[in-house]
């Protein structure tokens, strides 16, 4: 099988518009979760969001015409524009070789799906939009970035609820490994939007409509706080990445994957799958629990989410879970479902080229016996070779990923 590298990356954060601009506000502490501006909430209260403000895809795009592009499309399509810049992919060298596109999503555009039934219902049919037709289908968003940027590759969308941009990534790099595409962008992007939000907070998702915060892992949580964005990973198998002079991130060692049927309902099943999720990526990367130096977590304030997750992480790693340093990047982003993982990723490129491991914005305390102790609210300056990311859907879907860096241990 062939070896497969992370070679540039792009993202689009409530916190910053580059890998490392997120990597500086993640160490910094800053946090992106601010009054929503984006639509009127329907409560007295400002509820926090992970809103990507003043965002301006033109930007990053050029001055094209952006009425058929909804935000998720623009989001994904800026984020791959700032992989291929930053990853030397000209116009030309597309043209000479076929880059392909593997893009997580977990509801496309529900605001553009949303205006096309609105409209279809309260005028007729024959008024309804046809270029909001066109981007109802859940893969309208690979395939206008696909168009955008010249991409003549696979192009594939991947739709497994909040780990759908993770399991992304793994795809991609299935695909890498078996020598379908020597290169693939590969990642997540969704928008935060009225109909996600409503549909959340109906569910008893997020945290209070008071300006509550998220808090990861504490004893306090009480939900999560949506938000927005996207990230894309360059995908290159080693060799040809070598032959281009293209320098390496960081490696995809193992990926896998696993499915609570349960949706969160029998605990002990949704341990089992995260765990079994967690065990295939080691696995697949053939390492030991003890040469993992920090986790990427999942956790986004959720009572019972962060608690199972906890609780796998502990079955998986035993004793050794209670000095495994840990981050929550959702404390400052908030759930971004189908960017999420993706955007996890783009993250841990930071903590693996400067070893700091961003702290947990809002931890202060633990519950009793709780098995992550060593989560912090500030940072960690550790010695980061391995790092193992869990992306975990409220619905069931569990994927995680290993990365090895390219530094000297």
């Amino acid at each position: 099988m062939k070896r497969v590298v992370i070679t540039s990356a792009g993202v689009i954060s409530p916190v910053g518009d580059s890998p490392e601009a997120l990597g500086d506000a993640l160490r910094e502490g800053r946090c992106g979760l601010l009054p929503i501006e984006l639509f009127r909430t329907g409560g007295s209260e400002d509820p926090l969001g992970g809103e990507v403000k003043s965002f301006d895809a033109r930007k990053y795009l050029g001055p094209i015409n952006l009425r058929p592009l909804n935000r998720t499309t623009q989001l994904a399509a800026s984020a791959a524009r700032t992989a291929l810049d930053a990853g030397g992919w000209a116009a030309e060298l597309r043209n000479d070789r076929d880059v392909g596109i593997v893009l997580g999503t977990m509801f496309g555009s529900l605001l553009t799906i949303a205006e096309f039934d609105r409209r279809a219902l309260q005028a007729g049919v024959a008024y309804a939009s046809p270029i909001n037709f066109s981007n109802t289908v859940i893969n309208a968003a690979a395939g206008q970035t696909a168009i955008l940027h010249n991409l003549r590759g696979v192009n594939t969308t991947v739709c497994v609820g909040g780990a759908s941009g993770l399991q992304a990534v793994a795809h991609a790099t299935d695909l890498v490994r078996g020598g379908r595409s020597d290169a693939l962008l590969a990642g997540g992007a969704d928008e935060l939007c009225f109909e996600s939000f409503y549909a959340f907070r109906r569910a008893g998702l997020l945290c209070g409509d008071g300006g509550d915060f998220p808090f990861p892992f504490d004893a306090r949580r009480n939900g999560a706080a949506l938000g927005e964005g996207a990230a894309i990973l360059m995908l290159e198998d080693e060799e040809s990445a070598r032959e281009r002079g293209s320098r390496a991130l960081a490696e995809v060692k193992g990926c896998g994957s696993a499915y609570d049927p349960s949706r969160g309902h029998d605990e002990e099943m949704s341990v089992a799958s995260i765990a079994r999720s967690m065990r295939q990526a080691l696995g697949d990367a053939r390492l030991a629990p003890s040469e993992i130096d920090c986790l990427s977590a999942s956790a986004n304030g959720s009572p019972s989410g962060d608690r199972r997750e906890a609780r796998a992480v502990a079955e998986v790693f035993g004793e050794l879970a209670r000095a495994l340093p840990v981050t929550a990047i959702k404390s400052m982003l908030g759930e971004s479902l189908g960017a999420a993982g993706a955007t996890q990723a783009v993250a841990v490129l930071s903590s693996l080229r400067d070893g700091v491991l961003p702290g947990i914005r809002n931890l202060e305390e633990f519950e009793e016996e709780f098995p992550l102790a060593s989560a912090r609210a500030s940072n960690q300056t550790i010695n980061v070779t391995h790092v193992l990311i869990n992306s975990i859907g409220h619905d069931g879907h569990c994927c995680s990923l290993v990365l090895a860096g390219t530094r000297p241990r």
